[in-house]
């Protein structure tokens, strides 16, 4: 159990030594924006809205969704605080704040402080995936066994 202040503290720390595993990305960025957002995020943790929607850090191949757990939930459950990995090829980031209806205004305040923070829809991860087309052109393919 953690007051709202610890709990954006954790939370900071987890995304900078995520992306500080790119040698691309600056841990430092990451510490100023989640700085930046350090008022609405208390905020989100103390309101509960993180356990419902989470802070999502998209950088290269690396889409990691954050919740909090509160109450006694909290007693029965292990933290994950291990960076995520796979973000050493990544040479760009962003962080998503939730955007709940009673908190939109002010998450939006907070996302305009840094480049870094944004209150838009996170894209899916198989959005990207989609996006970069498949690996195997199958039509190519057949015609280039048929021709033989």
């Amino acid at each position: 159990m953690r007051s709202a202040s610890g709990t954006w503290v954790v939370i900071a720390d987890l995304l900078a030594d995520t992306v500080e595993q790119s040698s691309a990305l600056s841990r430092e960025e990451t510490v100023q924006a989640m700085s930046a957002a350090e008022a609405v995020g208390r905020m989100l943790v103390t309101a509960g809205h993180l356990a419902k929607h989470p802070i999502i850090l998209v950088a290269g191949k690396v889409h990691c969704e954050i919740t909090t757990v509160s109450g006694t939930a909290a007693l029965t459950l292990d933290e994950n605080l291990n960076p995520v990995p796979g973000a050493a090829g990544a040479d760009d980031f962003m962080i998503y704040l939730p955007s709940p209806a009673p908190l939109q205004e002010q998450v939006k305040i907070a996302a305009n402080k840094h480049a870094r923070l944004s209150d838009a829809v996170p894209p899916a991860p198989e959005t990207k995936a989609a996006n970069s087309g498949p690996l195997i052109d199958r039509e190519a393919l057949r015609r280039a066994v048929t021709q033989r």
